[in-house]
């Protein structure tokens, strides 16, 4: 099936044989679905902190920070924003000229409102020689959305979330990226430094580059602090062969194979190579302006803080373990930690004898670790938090996403529905074993829990397999828990419009 000049291919990409075959077999196969057993809920898997306990965890935060341990925020950042703008490439390709839908309204209605909106009119000055005004006065709306997404004018229809003007301040509009900085500097700085490190696409890495070049300085100067960035590109290694409906490869015209990202889930080698004690983790377009980010950088330390006590508690017994000077009672101690704590149960572990015990409880301490913020569930598309059963026969927590639930199983339907929370991916992750060495970490992703969608390239039906999500299939196998964090530490831009929201004003 595979020809010398596809071994050629791929053997430049750095994939073996063997996975593309295994590809292939997953197209015919298929995923199977995950075996739930509930939904998370407050005391069932979700910790609700009330203010002492949240004061209490944020000075282990600080005491931890104090030590000098290295911290990394990373940011997915490669994404292009071209859907953010999917409503207002439709009214350009649509048969009216005048904003019809909703949509469209609120757009027009409330153009001054966006801090795009003084580049915006610069752009239709010089390439219309009119205001925006003057062209919405005369019927010319098709212009000023051209000048926003299109190359001739602030070509917003293709640059990254990253680079687009989100919020106004006295100082002029400010980028995602910036307000990341911003972030980094106010909950994950250590040593007088904050580390940012930005996933981004090979095309966009120099522009973002170029952003932090002429901003970073500001924000150093107005917290006292270095602020050290970084890139990273998701590796061509993870990008997935696509497949024609027959699940034979789909080949482009010249007759190669054609390859596709992987998904998030590639990210997990961009998060292995990070040298760092504390991982944070946020989505790029997950920001607010200065006067609201009280609650977010409260409950980024918060968070964090629960995951230093609980590493230093895990970190605690595994030494227990290693010296062998323990008695029964201890071992019940660890197994109520495990189990409590951690919410990772084996349903016979009581059939174990003690030296089994040890070697159980030592694998399952003994892994990367992450504190999830989750926030009441609202009805936003996306994943939440829910304890399932894993290939070993133990339950723990895990974030699903809709694909991963077998839609014919109407008590998993059920509970995907009622789930009371949501996953806003508001990660702080350990990534290093109770012997200060780095884990590998996807040693730790469940393979079966990778997913395939419909496609299409140049008219053409294509199958596309994705790899297990970054914070889903992707950190399976790592301890999770989850912490209730307010609504107001989630505020992402999914469409144009979102920027009109209270919050991002």
């Amino acid at each position: 099936m595979l020809s010398q000049e596809d071994l050629k291919q791929i053997a430049l990409k750095g994939i073996t044989e063997e996975q593309i075959e295994t590809q292939l077999e997953e197209f015919k196969t298929g995923f199977p679905f995950l075996k739930l057993e509930a939904a998370a809920g407050i005391g069932r898997g979700i910790l609700a902190l009330d203010d002492a306990q949240c004061d209490e965890y944020k000075h282990k935060w600080a005491e931890y920070k104090a030590q000098g341990k290295a911290i990394v925020k990373f940011v997915p950042a490669s994404g292009a924003a071209s859907r953010m703008f999917k409503n207002m490439f439709a009214f350009l390709d649509a048969d009216y000229d005048v904003p019809t839908t909703d949509f469209e309204k609120q757009f027009f209605d409330n153009l001054k409102s966006f801090a795009f909106y003084g580049d915006l009119l610069a752009c239709c000055r010089k390439n219309e020689g009119k205001s925006i005004d003057e062209l919405i006065g005369e019927g010319s709306y098709k212009a000023v959305v051209e000048n926003m997404l299109l190359a001739k004018g602030l070509n917003y229809g293709q640059l990254p979330k990253g680079l687009l003007a989100f919020h106004m301040y006295a100082d002029g509009p400010r980028t995602p990226v910036e307000e990341h900085l911003t972030e980094g500097a106010l909950y994950a700085a250590s040593n007088g430094k904050a580390s940012v490190h930005f996933t981004v696409s090979h095309e966009h890495r120099d522009m973002f580059k170029k952003k932090i070049d002429e901003r970073k300085n500001v924000y150093e100067q107005r917290y006292g602090i270095e602020i050290d960035v970084t890139f990273s590109e998701q590796k061509p290694s993870t990008d997935t062969v696509a497949a024609n409906p027959d699940n034979t490869p789909f080949r482009t015209e010249d007759g190669k194979l054609l390859f596709r990202p992987g998904g998030h889930g590639a990210l997990i080698e961009n998060l292995n190579d990070i040298d760092a004690d504390v991982v944070f983790i946020k989505n790029i377009d997950n920001v607010v302006p200065d006067r609201l980010k009280g609650d977010t950088v409260k409950y980024k330390q918060v968070i964090a803080g629960v995951l230093v006590d609980l590493q230093k508690k895990a970190f605690g017994y595994l030494n227990l373990l290693d010296s062998g000077a323990y008695d029964h009672g201890q071992l019940e101690e660890i197994i109520r930690f495990l189990q409590n704590d951690l919410c990772c149960r084996k349903g016979d572990i009581k059939h174990l004898e003690d030296a089994e015990l040890v070697i159980y409880l030592k694998e399952k301490l003994n892994r990367p670790m992450r504190v999830c913020g989750v926030v009441k569930n609202v009805g936003e598309p996306g994943g939440g938090p829910f304890l399932t059963y894993n290939s070993d026969g133990t339950v723990s927590l895990q974030i699903l996403e809709s694909s991963q639930i077998d839609k014919s199983n109407k008590e998993y339907m059920e509970m995907f529905a009622n789930g009371t929370h949501f996953n806003p991916v508001d990660l702080v992750c350990a990534v290093k074993d109770y012997k200060g060495r780095p884990f590998n970490l996807p040693d730790y992703v469940d393979k079966s829990t990778g997913f395939i969608s419909s496609k299409s390239k140049n008219g053409k039906e294509l199958k596309a397999l994705e790899l297990p999500g970054l914070w889903n299939g992707a950190m399976s196998n790592w301890n999770t828990v989850f912490v209730e964090v307010p609504l107001s530490t989630f505020n992402p831009v999914k469409t144009v419009n979102d920027l009109l929201r209270e919050q991002h004003q």
